[in-house]
């Protein structure tokens, strides 16, 4: 039901976690911990769902803060519990106040969570291609700096996304990230059919050492291939199916 990582299992006062899609009460294609409030599936369950993932990671009992995802490097202080009902348009929460859970949701795109254990600091970042590649990770760490961290203190996981076989682009796709650094090609692999593989765990991690942190750990779940384990969008599309559930990632200062 739940995926961490020691390396924040080991910092005093932090409690995480990556949710699969098992343990929840939703069925159909919502099958069964959908988190995602943007989705059809009834309210009542999702809040049962995001209940149950804040129990799995150990965080306390209280609203879970998520935002409204746009693909953007915009990210938000949150210092006080966010109106789930009229949720910000950001990309990245961060807080140093205890109590205010944060979470993100993926299906697909790449959830990152970070920590700074000695100055109580954490943060929540949503890192699809278009938010990575615009600067999420990079803005979601200076907001957590304005709070008091320190990048040398940071530890940063990439939790389960889509993995580098099953994430086609096309021929175009990796233009603007070579035009940002010649070096991303490496996370571009060739396919028979002349075009891409994009490794987006592996540009989201290299994005983070760049920046010096402590620490930067990928978990290397494939969410499309995982189907028994997490929801996935590119799945859904290839099956044409109506809409997709959201696993949650989620951390919190105790």
């Amino acid at each position: 039901m739940i995926v961490t990582v020691d390396e924040f299992d080991r910092l005093q006062n932090i409690r995480h976690g990556f949710l699969t899609r098992r343990g929840g009460v939703s069925d159909g294609i919502y099958d069964s911990l959908n988190c995602g409030l943007g989705t059809t599936d009834e309210r009542t369950r999702v809040f049962e769902n995001r209940a149950r993932a804040m129990k799995a990671a150990g965080l306390p009992d209280a609203p879970l803060n998520t935002a409204y995802q746009v693909h953007s490097a915009k990210v938000l202080v949150v210092d006080q519990p966010l109106d789930q009902s009229n949720r910000p348009e950001v990309d990245g929460l961060v807080t140093r106040i205890r109590g205010i859970n944060l979470g993100v949701l993926t299906a697909d795109c790449g959830p990152v969570l970070l920590a700074d254990a000695r100055a109580g600091v954490v943060g929540a970042a949503h890192a699809g291609w278009k938010g990575a590649l615009g600067g999420v990770l990079q803005e979601t760490v200076r907001a957590m700096e304005t709070l008091g961290a320190r990048r040398q203190d940071i530890v940063a996981a990439v939790g389960p996304c889509i993995g580098q076989d099953s994430y086609e682009v096309g021929t175009e796709f990796p233009t603007p990230f070579i035009e940002q650094d010649k070096g991303n090609a490496r996370f571009f692999a060739a396919n028979a059919c002349r075009r891409f593989q994009f490794d987006l765990a592996g540009y989201c991690a290299a994005q983070l050492e760049a920046l010096n942190l402590a620490q930067v750990i990928v978990t290397g779940h494939d969410t499309c291939a995982l189907e028994d384990d997490f929801f996935s969008y590119r799945r859904k599309t290839k099956r044409g199916e109506p809409d997709y559930g959201r696993q949650v990632s989620v951390i919190g200062l105790i």
